[in-house]
């Protein structure tokens, strides 16, 4: 009867322990404890956060070279994040400026001043491949084409609007299939 007091606390004891270890292996190691010392001790800085790195036109890491246009083309994530077109760290086409659609989202620039000549969503589901085309036809010499898919881009293009993709430089325009993700970058000339 005298053994089961001191039973019952080398139980409780244990039962503790290997809660604490189940506990640190979860959540991590236990931080140490603030002693005397360390109060005491004001010579040692805080931890800080790491800087971030610096971004530049767009959220590119890097700057570009003088004479050259710093872009970033974004798809769309299946039908939920819309595309995202940006030009010398103007947004030229996103879901912000609720101007991008489903299918193609086409900005024409042009290709010297790096002014935004035109902006539009093409849907390739249930549009009309005819619009696209009527877009496309009329581009003059070095007219910049940033394209950048949203859902379904290739549905309704046809051999023309390839063929067109294809003289803008696009190698995998002629290949698009049911809600592949595309970007693309060309010029006219």
């Amino acid at each position: 009867m005298r053994a089961a007091g001191p039973l019952r606390l080398l139980a409780l004891g244990a039962a503790a322990g290997l809660a604490w270890l189940a506990m640190t292996s979860l959540l991590g190691p236990p931080r140490a404890p603030p002693t005397l010392l360390r109060l005491l001790r004001r010579d040692e800085a805080p931890p800080t956060a790491e800087p971030r790195p610096p971004r530049f036109k767009c959220g590119l890491p890097r700057p570009c070279p003088p004479r050259h246009f710093a872009f970033r083309l974004l798809s769309g994530a299946a039908n939920v994040v819309g595309p995202r077109i940006c030009l010398e760290g103007r947004e030229l086409m996103s879901s912000v400026k609720n101007n991008v659609g489903r299918g193609l989202n086409i900005a024409l620039v042009n290709g010297v001043s790096g002014e935004l000549i035109a902006a539009q969503a093409f849907d390739m589901w249930a549009g009309d491949v005819e619009d696209l085309l009527r877009f496309l036809r009329p581009l003059h010499e070095g007219t910049l084409v940033l394209v950048a898919s949203y859902d379904d881009p290739a549905t309704k293009l046809t051999e023309e609007s390839r063929r067109i993709f294809g003289e803008l430089g696009s190698a995998v325009a002629k290949d698009l299939g049911f809600r592949d993700s595309w970007v693309f970058l060309g010029a006219k000339g």
